[in-house]
C-alpha cells in the first residue's frame, strides 16, 4: 500500500513525457476601455489580473458588506486579483468602485474568462464581411499592435 501511494506521488512530479514541464500562466496583463481616473487626474489602463485563489472565493462569503449587498463580491474579487493598475500604489476597493461601468464589466469578463474557461481570447464575427477570428479581450488598446 505504501509503495502504491509512493508511486502515485512519483507520477505526479515527473515532468511529462519529453521532460518540458508547461508553466502556467498566473498573471494576464489588461488594457482598459476608458481608465481609471485618479484624484489628480491622471487616467490609468494598463493592468495585471492574477488568477484568483480558493481564499479570495472564499473569504469574501464572511465579509458584512458582501452579506448586506452580494453585488459587493465582484469589487472585492477584484481588489483581490487586480495586482496593478497603471502608477496606482494600491488597487483597493475604492479603486474598484471608482471604475467607469463600462471598466467594471470588462473586469469581470476577463476574471470569469481566466478564472473559469482559462484563457482570454473570444470568438468574434466581423460585421461586415462575416469573417470568424479570435480576438485577446485582455490585449492591447485600439491602434497598438
Amino acid at each position: 500500500m505504501r509503495q502504491a501511494s509512493m508511486s502515485a506521488a512519483s507520477a505526479r512530479q515527473a515532468p511529462p513525457q519529453g521532460g518540458v514541464v508547461a508553466e502556467l500562466p498566473t498573471e494576464y496583463p489588461f488594457v482598459l476601455p476608458r481608465g481609471y481616473v485618479d484624484e489628480d487626474g491622471a487616467v490609468h489602463r494598463d493592468g495585471v489580473m492574477r488568477l484568483a485563489t480558493a481564499r479570495d472565493e472564499i473569504a469574501p462569503q464572511s465579509d458584512s458588506r458582501v452579506r448586506e449587498n452580494p453585488a459587493f463580491l465582484t469589487v472585492l474579487l477584484l481588489a483581490n486579483t487586480v495586482t496593478r493598475l497603471g502608477s496606482v500604489h494600491s488597487v483597493d476597493t475604492y479603486v474598484i468602485e471608482s471604475l467607469f461601468a463600462s471598466d467594471l464589466a470588462f473586469l469581470q469578463d476577463l476574471y470569469r474568462r481566466i478564472n473559469q474557461a482559462g484563457h482570454t481570447e473570444a470568438d468574434v464575427v466581423c460585421p461586415s464581411c462575416g469573417h470568424a477570428f479570435g480576438v485577446d479581450v485582455a490585449g492591447e488598446a485600439p491602434g497598438e499592435s
